[in-house]
């Protein structure tokens, strides 16, 4: 069912430096990224059943877009079930923003999905999905999501995904890698909703294990992880940890005038109704938000959206239309 694929590729004069952004040596489709230190979550095992004796996803994709005339063009464009792309028509533009699509409805333990995106030289598109994400309960393997981003020199990337939510004993190993370029401009988020609160669901086990890399040239310039474990949820609510917060958010920002950027969003943090912080790290803007729902912090994110696309228009900086719908 999985093994369905389809690819469709478009010639161009590709450089060595160009080659190099399509696939980085720490990205590869035909192995998805082992992990030996898998979290154990105790309590969960059935008559020894295992996710691994279930039919499990492999997906993938890869975008690259370009620049041209007559604006953003697909130069190559890859996609393995159950992860589809789409590029609804929002302008004049060929290709302005990119929808990714999990057919299969949600991801489970043991599933894999890597995702890749370049936007090369004069490129400008935002990168976003269909539906908020569904990380369901699993027996012992954790869900694998690996998501790889390059902005050339001159190009702007917005990735701009819906929130993930994480069911109660859900697992969750998700890596975001990121090159970026001198000239080039990238705003990079990812959400995570800790439970299902229309169910009036809270999470009492579980395994979330959320990792940050920025490279510049090849080298590391910023890493973060996330990590929530079984030994944590008893405890999130204290103060110290999450207080009542069950949405995240982390706000990545590369690109020209920072400081003013990083002032726009600390004015419109007075009027979120959540907790907030941004701040200068390695020449790039870093903002954390948290909230007790993901209705509060959506409303956060569309507020500082709408404020970068005034300030930056035009570019791919704005509240993807998929939000609406």
């Amino acid at each position: 069912m999985w093994s369905a694929q389809s690819s469709v590729q478009h010639s161009a004069a590709l450089t060595a430096e160009t080659m190099k952004l399509l696939m980085p040596d720490n990205l590869s489709f035909a192995h998805p990224i082992e992990d030996t230190n898998v979290i154990e979550t105790t309590g969960l095992h059935r008559d020894d059943s295992s996710d691994k004796d279930l039919q499990r996803a492999e997906g993938a994709c890869r975008v690259v877009v370009g620049g041209s005339r007559k604006g953003t063009r697909i130069i190559d464009l890859y996609q393995q079930s159950p992860v589809r792309v789409l590029f609804p028509k929002t302008g004049d533009d060929r290709a302005q923003e990119a929808v990714l699509v999990n057919t299969s409805g949600g991801v489970a333990g043991g599933d894999r999905l890597q995702l890749s995106v370049t936007a090369l030289c004069g490129a400008s598109i935002a990168v976003t999905t269909q539906a908020a994400e569904k990380i369901y309960r699993a027996l012992n393997e954790p869900a694998y999501i690996t998501t790889q981003l390059n902005v050339g020199n001159a190009a702007k990337l917005a990735w701009l995904p819906q929130e993930t939510i994480v069911f109660n004993h859900a697992r969750l190993r998700r890596r975001m890698q990121i090159e970026i370029s001198p000239g080039s401009e990238l705003l990079a988020l990812e959400c995570l909703v800790l439970g299902r609160a229309a169910c009036g669901e809270t999470l009492s086990a579980g395994a979330i294990v959320d990792t940050w890399q920025v490279r510049k040239h090849g080298r590391l310039k910023w890493g973060d992880t996330f990590r929530l474990t079984d030994e944590v949820f008893a405890h999130i609510s204290r103060k110290s940890l999450l207080w009542d917060s069950m949405a995240l958010a982390t706000l990545l920002y590369f690109g020209p005038d920072l400081e003013e950027t990083l002032q726009l969003i600390r004015a419109q943090a007075v009027s979120f109704d959540c907790l907030s912080g941004a701040t200068l790290v390695c020449g790039m803007i870093v903002a954390r938000l948290a909230a007790r729902s993901s209705f509060e912090l959506k409303a956060a994110l569309r507020n500082v959206l709408q404020e970068l696309s005034k300030e930056h228009a035009p570019g791919p900086f704005r509240v993807p239309k998929m939000w609406s719908c």
